[in-house]
């Protein structure tokens, strides 16, 4: 079964594996066997649940909703995101907004079938909007009974800080911060996980497995396999072309006699290793079908040794993005629409 960790400094726990819906609900599997899917994760032991209203243009949710319908409300953590464009994509239909943040927890809502989310997040920093505004907007909605916590993702060290005092005056607390980072991608090492330990915020980090480059199917020199996300270009194409250079691919191949010694498949490899980080307090997997889900919840609990934990850096010398600065590029200058 599946551990727990607090989110940030609450009272919060949270299964260590959570379950996505980002690429698969809506788009990639149909809804029967996305609900199969969920029902799957709750019998591994998973209770955490991550979606955004922008994931399929709301059409994630809105699967989300009738997977977990019937199930004990209390007993389960429900996660979803605002600010990306949704809908008709008006004027107002993307944000951080007071307008777009109300209509959106209430849309959100309605789809979830709950009253209330455990966790509301910022998708990314909105630049176009007073931050007092926003958390404002937040404390109302946590006032409200919609939502039990308030987190961000992909927001700079100095974002965090900022929004980390505005929620505090506000009598809130902003637990998390959902980022990606995985073995290759670790730009939140340098800064954001050193600001975040010391204000009581955790990482939920998203596409441990580097977009399923960690898995080792992807291999150097040879066509990307038929059906795997590189070859979708509405959900992940664009994500993993950063991954998919002849010297990471080989770097990743250099993972497999690790991954063996430590009596691992190369995703729980992934998945363990991103867990070895304190400031971490889950990793989201997504899968489209629910044997998948079996494989990855073995990842949970596993601790790599000070020596494997080396040898895997030596095998990806070179391959990793490591640079802090890259952080600062995440959050669109201007919304989306």
């Amino acid at each position: 079964m599946v551990n727990y960790r607090y989110l940030g400094n609450s009272g919060l726990k949270v299964s260590e594996i959570t379950y996505g819906n980002w690429v698969t609900h809506g788009s990639q599997v149909d809804d029967s066997a996305a609900i199969e899917t969920v029902h799957a994760a709750l019998d591994a032991g998973i209770t955490t649940f991550d979606t955004a209203d922008v994931y399929a243009n709301t059409a994630a949710e809105t699967v989300l909703g009738k997977a977990l319908a019937g199930q004990r409300r209390e007993s389960l953590e429900i996660f979803t995101k605002v600010y990306f464009p949704t809908g008709p994509r008006g004027a107002n239909d993307t944000g951080l907004s007071r307008k777009h943040m109300m209509e959106s927890i209430n849309g959100s809502l309605t789809r979830l079938g709950t009253d209330y989310v455990d966790l509301y997040q910022a998708h990314r920093y909105d630049y176009e909007t007073p931050l007092e505004e926003t958390f404002q907007a937040f404390a109302d909605i946590v006032r409200q009974g919609k939502a039990l916590y308030i987190g961000v993702s992909e927001w700079t060290a100095e974002q965090l800080r900022a929004g980390h005092a505005l929620a505090q005056s506000h009598g809130i607390q902003l637990i998390s911060n959902q980022p990606q980072y995985s073995m290759l991608w670790r730009v939140i090492e340098g800064k954001i996980v050193p600001t975040s330990e010391e204000l009581g915020i955790s990482q939920i980090v998203w596409s441990p497995m580097a977009q399923g480059v960690l898995s080792g199917k992807y291999l150097p020199g040879q066509p990307v396999p038929e059906g795997s996300r590189a070859t979708d270009e509405k959900s992940g194409a664009n994500f993993i072309k950063s991954f998919l250079r002849a010297e990471v691919l080989e770097a990743v191949q250099r993972l497999k006699p690790i991954a063996a010694e430590a009596g691992l498949t190369m995703p729980q490899l992934a998945i363990a290793w991103v867990l070895q980080n304190k400031n971490v307090a889950a990793a989201l997997v997504g899968a489209s079908r629910p044997e998948q889900l079996a494989d990855t919840v073995k990842a949970s609990g596993v601790v790599l040794d000070a020596d494997a934990m080396a040898a895997i850096d030596t095998a990806l010398r070179g391959a990793v993005y490591d640079d802090p600065e890259d952080t600062y590029t995440l959050s669109p200058k201007t919304r989306i629409v």
